[in-house]
């Protein structure tokens, strides 16, 4: 009997599986720290004879070639994708067999040009697929990761595989993708959830709901939004091959040293909360809270190759923190603070601080001659925006700091992370600033004009 195990990885918005029968497992889209998975085959006392990976990533670093070193596995990747280490080259129609379990490759481009769909069967009339980042919940994977200029042609690509799986599969069998739960790999309306089986997905997949084609790539295409920045540099160390990771705690700095690394102009990570960061923290620092978003946002704003140094209140946060950017190729901070900051403060100075507001708050007298900033994403700002205000997405506030004007800035974003976040980067470099800690929805109850959609591209 076939089982799938679901190993989650909320902050990213994948998914890995663990399938077995009983005995023998194969692991599908392993994460960079596989502890995870090998705790789901201890539990079960499970061997791993494959691990199988149905595409070249572009979203995080692989474990796969750690993972199967260590369990006496081979990694299984697409014959059309060349890669660094020992693996199982395949192609559409081959099989593997692991204990009682038949493992059917179903090419599956789109996504990626050597994307591979896997079914799994023991035999029943009802088989398991892994579509990776092919067929997703309600959508499908985006075409536009592995070159820009053949976005359109991956497309189709992408419409014709995932009416290939449907066509290819019985209604009730499972469907299990690694994207599509917040990932910025999924394109479309993917709607989530914890399950979903072929005959659902063809009721609501953005690819399967429609025959026209021409009609899904246009809508894809014009669907597609910004992606983060590190993910240039996830595919060529995928082929490369990724190392074992260390969650070992960094050196830990002392005031003296941090105030150093702060002159230096290096990246220096406040993880409290959003609060706790705008009430207090040390100059220079910025602040990106240890949520899901975590290691999305501080990939997307540093540069991978920059030291960075992580401030939490407890080993257990900088922990957790390391954890998420492993899976992003930041392997090890340069070092790491524990405790209260103010105890790297020196005896003459100040923790630094900003003010908090809601949109309410936002008034023309408040604003006096400052200026409001939107750091949502170009598709965010396309459903509405405050005339008169600033677009400078999150992920260009680095490079474009030049282009803001020196005076007091209201920062806002859709829930007030990014925002916050927004605020570090300006008070590094010097801007008075306001962080508008309040969600877009609230928007209507300032006293500035809120442009409608049809007119939001008016407000700069």
């Amino acid at each position: 009997m076939i089982e799938v195990l679901v190993v989650p990885t909320e902050e990213l918005g994948d998914r890995s599986y663990v399938v077995h029968d009983g005995e023998v497992a194969v692991v599908v889209d392993p994460q960079r720290d596989i502890d995870r998975l090998e705790a789901v085959l201890d539990e079960h006392g499970l061997g791993c004879a494959y691990v199988l990976e149905t595409h070249v990533h572009n979203d995080y670093v692989s474990g796969g070639p750690v993972l199967a070193e260590r369990r006496g596995a081979r990694v299984v990747l697409s014959a059309a994708d060349a890669v660094a280490y020992d693996h199982v080259a395949v192609s559409d129609g081959d099989r593997l067999t692991a204990g009682t379990l038949t493992v059917t490759v179903v090419e599956t481009p789109g996504h990626t040009d050597g994307h591979l769909a896997y079914v799994v069967s023991d035999g029943g009339p009802v088989p398991a697929v892994l579509t990776g980042g092919s067929l997703l919940y309600g959508s499908v994977g985006r075409t536009d990761l592995v070159d820009v200029t053949r976005t359109e042609e991956l497309a189709r690509r992408q419409f014709r595989s995932a009416h290939r799986l449907a066509d290819l599969l019985p209604g009730e069998a499972p469907v299990y993708p690694t994207h599509g739960f917040g990932s910025f790999c999924s394109a479309g309306a993917a709607t989530g959830g914890d399950a979903s089986t072929v005959a659902l997905e063809r009721t609501r997949n953005d690819a399967l709901v429609t025959d026209d084609e021409d009609a899904f790539v246009a809508a894809l295409v014009a669907g597609l939004t910004a992606y983060p920045a590190y993910y240039v540099h996830m595919g060529p160390r995928n082929r490369e091959g990724a190392g074992p990771v260390d969650l070992s705690l960094p050196a830990l700095v002392d005031g003296d040293e941090l105030r150093q690394r702060i002159a230096a102009g290096e990246w220096v990570v406040d993880l409290r909360t959003r609060s706790a960061h705008a009430a207090g923290h040390l100059r220079g620092t910025i602040g990106v809270p240890l949520e899901l978003s975590f290691a999305t946002t501080v990939g997307w704003i540093v540069p991978l190759d920059a030291p960075i140094t992580l401030l939490g209140a407890s080993s257990e946060d900088v922990t957790a923190a390391q954890r998420q950017l492993v899976r992003i190729g930041i392997d090890r901070p340069a070092a790491a603070g524990v405790g209260d900051h103010r105890q790297w403060t020196a005896p003459d100075e100040q923790l630094a601080s900003f003010r908090r507001a809601s949109f309410a708050d936002l008034t023309p007298a408040s604003l006096g001659d400052g200026v409001v900033v939107d750091v949502r994403r170009v598709d965010e700002r396309r459903d509405g925006a405050l005339v008169g205000s600033l677009h400078v997405p999150l992920h260009d506030l680095p490079a474009r700091l030049g282009d803001l004007p020196r005076r007091t800035l209201w920062v806002h974003c859709g829930a007030g992370y990014r925002a916050t976040v927004a605020a570090g980067i300006l008070q590094r470099a010097g801007f008075d600033v306001v962080v508008l800690d309040d969600d877009w929805a609230n928007a209507g109850r300032s006293a500035l004009t809120v442009a409608p959609p049809t007119v939001a591209s008016l407000a700069r």
